[in-house]
């Protein structure tokens, strides 16, 4: 009998290929996000919401980085 829970190993979302496309879209993400300061010299955009949004796109099985900033867009940027 099995607990029910997956080492990270066996979890499909760290795959050697998911980890890759995880580095490629916080990249992304980073440039066109992370510089942006507000005038009080803080940053626009907060480094959990863009790793949370990196989880989220590769989580729901995404396979390319086509439409991140678009999807980041819509449900992180405030």
């Amino acid at each position: 009998m099995t607990s029910g829970t997956t080492t990270t190993n066996e979890d499909w979302r760290y795959s050697d290929a998911r980890m890759k496309l995880r580095q490629e879209v916080y990249t992304i993400l980073l440039k066109k996000f992370g510089a942006e300061l507000n005038d009080h010299g803080a940053p626009v955009h907060s480094m959990e919401d863009i790793t949370a949004c990196c989880h989220d796109w590769v989580s729901q099985g995404h396979s390319i980085s086509s439409g991140i900033v678009a999807y980041y867009q819509a449900y992180y940027a405030k």
